[in-house]
């Protein structure tokens, strides 16, 4: 495995991969129903109802809010439990204009060092992002999305920016809003097409450009205000007890 696979295994699950353990499978059906909006912003996650439902040990449980936690998608409140993250309407305000800051340095450097067999994996990440969304493979179409721009910063060189990265796309994926009209899409692969052609060409003003369009697009579509009760269980894909 390569080291942009290693670093994105955590933030991305793979679609079709063999889930190995209880946590593991906990871990991907969360954060799969937090991809596609099944839990919304400020779901309660009950470690008692979990441990039911995964018929396991609550220390599990807690790894896996540890790590949903890490990643931006899960916030936990002492005395109080774990939430879907709930980011404001300002601090997502704030989250795109950084992550418009740090991937318009990204691209300053990529498109002067990026090599012909990187792009060419990236472009083939986005041929896999469109093939997803036309099959109606919703889960992998947005890991995908969001890989698009992780990878675009791995090719930096830079860990810390690639984390710092990494936790922002993850708490501004889990807020654009669940439906999203054709050709209009809130990661939308056309959108990457326009950025990569641009680095294709070394340009990086045009890359640049492109991807603040994109971002403000993504940012339009963010998704404000919470849901306010879910069944967990059905939000999970589980039958009733």
């Amino acid at each position: 495995m390569n080291k942009t696979a290693k670093q994105l295994h955590v933030a991305t699950p793979t679609a079709g991969k063999p889930q190995s353990n209880t946590e593991d499978r906990i871990y991907h059906d969360i954060y799969d129903a937090i991809m596609e909006h099944r839990l919304p912003p400020r779901t309660k996650l009950t470690e008692q109802v979990l441990c039911q439902i995964y018929d396991t040990a609550r220390h599990t449980v807690r790894k896996v809010l540890t790590r949903l936690e890490t990643e931006g998608l899960v916030e936990l409140e002492a005395n109080r439990g774990a939430f879907i993250a709930s980011p404001t309407s300002v601090e997502a305000k704030d989250m795109f204009e950084l992550r418009n800051i740090i991937e318009h340095a990204a691209l300053e450097k990529v498109a002067h060092s990026a090599t012909p067999k990187q792009l060419a994996a990236l472009r083939k990440g986005v041929d896999d992002e469109r093939a997803a969304y036309l099959t109606g493979d919703r889960p992998r179409w947005i890991r995908l999305s969001a890989q698009f721009h992780l990878e675009l910063a791995e090719l930096t060189d830079n860990v810390l920016l690639v984390g710092v990265l990494r936790k922002l796309v993850s708490r501004t994926t889990l807020l654009i809003a669940k439906v999203e009209a054709p050709g209009q899409n809130a990661c939308s692969f056309d959108e990457h097409e326009s950025v990569l052609l641009a680095l294709e060409s070394g340009d990086a003003a045009l890359a640049q450009s492109h991807m603040a369009h994109h971002l403000r697009n993504c940012e339009a579509r963010v998704q404000p205000e919470p849901t306010a009760n879910f069944d967990l269980r059905a939000a999970l894909g589980k039958p009733p007890e």
